[in-house]
């Protein structure tokens, strides 16, 4: 069984105790791409407007123009944000259409379809003290990754949450104390979950949609909750055992070993000494790209690829 005790977490003073400077312009991947999109149409929307002004004639006032180009201004707007009707929102709503959609056939995923050649890289145990550095490289390779978070290491490394959420990035329930669920009564099971939300919202984090039970341990009665509460249970194809330390190279070459379309790949960027999984990633985001697959978070992966009904289900306890 991985050590995944929070023992072995730092308490405050750790790496990601304190929140970062404030940024007045957000360098996030996803950001960068929003404003560029919103400056091509903002040009776009100048041209017209100048184009309506000098051909109108004489008696023509720029009084119409300017009017439908403060609309469309204000349809830039709405679209590269991320609120309804902005293309993050319309994405999010598709993603959790595709979860619900997978919810209808099955309660668990271990692998998504092969329609396409993506795979999910997903981190398990965080927030903690490595996953500052973990995000540093997915940000610096403009890598997505779904995080299954503990909700009582909150109180110590939320900058790293905060952080996620910014990067757009989704987190899903771990529960509040990385227990595990089946050792548990109905009542304590639904506690672990819900404790751990009210936990990751104080940061920016919506309501999960992903649960990921830790160290694989789940019944009967774990099922009946998710489904209470419409959560899917996110699996794993490849476990790279890197809870064990066989050193990073070891690592990546378990991802790019295991690697094939629909893959989820469980790391974890706490819970332990995780320096051998963020020195292994950027091997693994080249090596995977160099193999033609593309990253993409759980949800994407899932709204690309809808998983097989008959999902292989691995032997209780083997990871997470």
């Amino acid at each position: 069984m991985p050590d995944t005790t929070m023992r072995r977490q730092t308490g405050p003073g750790g790496a990601d105790s304190r929140p970062g400077p404030p940024r007045n312009w957000s360098k996030e991947p996803h950001h960068r791409r929003r404003r560029a999109l919103a400056l091509l149409l903002f040009g776009i929307a100048a041209i017209i407007v100048l184009i309506a002004i000098t051909t109108g004639g004489g008696g023509a006032t720029p009084q119409p123009a300017a009017s439908g180009a403060g609309s469309f201004f204000q349809r830039v707007q709405t679209l590269a944000g991320g609120g309804s009707g902005s293309f993050a929102g319309n994405e999010l709503a598709a993603e959790n259409g595709a979860i619900d959609r997978t919810l209808a056939y099955t309660p668990l995923v271990q692998i998504a379809g092969s329609q396409h050649r993506e795979v999910a890289l997903t981190f398990d145990d965080g927030p903690g003290p490595y996953t500052p550095q973990v995000l540093s490289v997915l940000q610096r390779d403009n890598a997505p990754a779904t995080f299954f978070q503990v909700g009582n290491l909150q109180r110590y490394f939320h900058a790293s949450t905060s952080q996620i959420v910014a990067m757009g990035d989704p987190i899903g329930d771990h529960t509040f104390g990385h227990a595990p669920m089946s050792h548990l009564p109905y009542a304590e099971q639904q506690t672990q979950l819900l404790d751990q939300v009210t936990a990751i919202r104080q940061y920016g984090a919506p309501f999960p949609r992903l649960f990921r039970p830790p160290y694989g341990y789940w019944n009967k009665e774990t099922l009946s909750l998710l489904h209470k509460y419409r959560m899917l249970m996110i699996l794993w194809t490849i476990d790279t055992e890197d809870f064990k330390l066989p050193g990073s190279a070891a690592i990546a070459q378990r991802v790019l070993a295991g690697a094939r379309p629909g893959a989820i790949f469980l790391m974890h960027d706490a819970g332990g000494n995780r320096a051998e999984t963020a020195v292994a990633l950027p091997e693994i985001i080249h090596g995977l790209r160099a193999k033609g697959y593309k990253l993409v978070t759980v949800p994407k992966l899932l709204l690309d690829n809808p998983p097989p009904r008959n999902q292989p289900v691995p032997v209780s306890g083997s990871g997470g």
